[in-house]
């Protein structure tokens, strides 16, 4: 009888933004964060640091959210650790929120977050709710928001990756109301990147995480 091979094929759901990020100028990157609603830029950590902030944060207590103890987090990490606190003002990354925002930035908030295998992912949301949340507080009310995620660790397509749908800040459409949540949508785009990227996100845009199916 001849051997059979068995195997089992998953799909990506959405688009995959794999584009050469360090081909986009500061313009482009600035536009793209400005019309998509999202921008990545790579090589902002350097491998030392990275070494420095992964030592740093597993001495963090993190706790499982509410719908999976496998998606751990710990919030205002900064006031537990003063080497994770310094990332606040790590100037390449001011310098970027500058050339965005203007030199008057407000500081709102610093997390940890790891997403160990048999994480189910994050629903697609948003981070501004502007008319009262008891989930995001005042900080959800603010007009504007930019996030900035650091991953200290290659973001892949089996390893929780980052979703979003493009330009959906810019919707005045009933669906985009902030408080709404999508397991999917057919424009969601997964964004993979490499570990030492930064991804700096307008808090209004929908998005979220696919589930880690790997083993790390």
């Amino acid at each position: 009888m001849p051997h059979q091979n068995h195997m089992i094929t998953t799909s990506i759901p959405g688009r995959i933004d794999d584009r050469d990020w360090s081909a986009l100028t500061k313009g482009e990157q600035i536009r793209m964060i400005e019309a998509d609603g999202y921008m990545i830029v790579p090589d902002i950590l350097s491998s030392e640091y990275i070494n420095i902030l992964k030592t740093e944060s597993d001495t963090l207590e993190t706790v499982g959210r509410d719908y999976s103890p496998y998606q751990r987090s710990c919030r205002d990490a900064h006031l537990e650790n003063d080497t994770l606190a310094e990332l606040i003002a790590y100037r390449p990354t001011v310098d970027y929120l500058e050339d965005i925002l203007g030199d008057q930035l407000i500081f709102i908030s610093y997390g940890y977050d790891r997403s160990e295998p048999g994480s189910p992912g994050i629903s697609l949301h948003t981070d501004g709710q502007p008319y009262g949340s008891t989930i995001f507080g005042y900080e959800g009310s603010a007009p504007v928001t930019i996030r900035v995620l650091y991953y200290l660790d290659d973001l892949t397509l089996d390893v929780s990756p980052f979703r979003v749908i493009p330009k959906s800040h810019l919707s005045i459409h009933a669906d985009a109301n902030p408080y709404k949540r999508y397991e999917s949508h057919p424009e969601q785009v997964v964004v993979p990147c490499k570990a030492g990227s930064a991804l700096f996100l307008n808090h209004k845009v929908f998005h979220g995480t696919l589930p880690n199916t790997g083993n790390r």
